[in-house]
């Protein structure tokens, strides 16, 4: 009996080791698809930056009531924070609750993040609702970085580099991303696009 019991508990250390380390990895992939650094995320949680730090690295094990509170600042479910890659379905579906919205500083943008969270550190995409005169700055992202914007409906203007160009429903905008960049509504009407971001791509002749 001794022995299995040692057994079990080297299962439960080992369960919650895998755990640990699947709860670390959300947590920077979600941080960085907010774009959050550590202390930001820290002063939005009241976690403390160390603590957040140790998480992601799986260099301790959280409280509930810190994971809870990660998840509030990060705009998830619990749930969905502690879930384990090994159990998550194939098919995954994410409710209007659970997708995440960046809203620009004019309040005017609104980028819906409808990609993979484990894609976030190479690939992210979003869904783009910007009413009449709304403006996305942006700054520059690793050198390399491609972005696409595919209008749907109405009209966007991208500047870059001196560089504008505009484009209209069924059109797409290509450019490098690794430089401010300004996104901007210019038609009369509420306009919708998908943009995708390619993180580190190979550098655009």
């Amino acid at each position: 009996m001794a022995i299995e019991g040692r057994e079990r508990v080297r299962e439960l250390e080992a369960g919650a080791q895998i755990l640990s380390g699947q709860l670390g990895k959300t947590v920077q992939r979600l941080r960085k698809a907010y774009n959050l650094s550590l202390s930001e995320l820290a002063e939005q949680s009241g976690v403390a930056k160390s603590i957040i730090s140790q998480i992601e690295r799986n260099e301790t094990n959280p409280t509930l009531a810190t994971i809870w509170r990660l998840s509030q600042a990060l705009d998830v479910s619990i749930e969905r924070v502690l879930a384990s890659a090994d159990d998550e379905p194939f098919i995954e579906k994410s409710g209007r609750g659970e997708t995440p919205i960046l809203v620009s500083d004019d309040g005017r943008v609104r980028l819906a993040i409808i990609g993979w969270i484990k894609t976030v550190e190479w690939l992210q995409w979003y869904d783009v609702s910007a009413e009449p005169g709304g403006v996305l700055d942006s700054d520059a992202h690793q050198r390399g970085s491609v972005e696409c914007l595919s209008v749907r409906e109405g009209e966007f203007e991208v500047e870059i580099g001196g560089k504008v160009q505009r484009a209209r429903a069924g059109e797409t905008l290509r450019y490098r991303c690794d430089r401010p960049h300004t996104v901007r509504c210019v038609g009369p009407q509420t306009s919708t696009a998908t943009m995708v971001c390619i993180l580190k791509a190979a550098v655009m002749e």
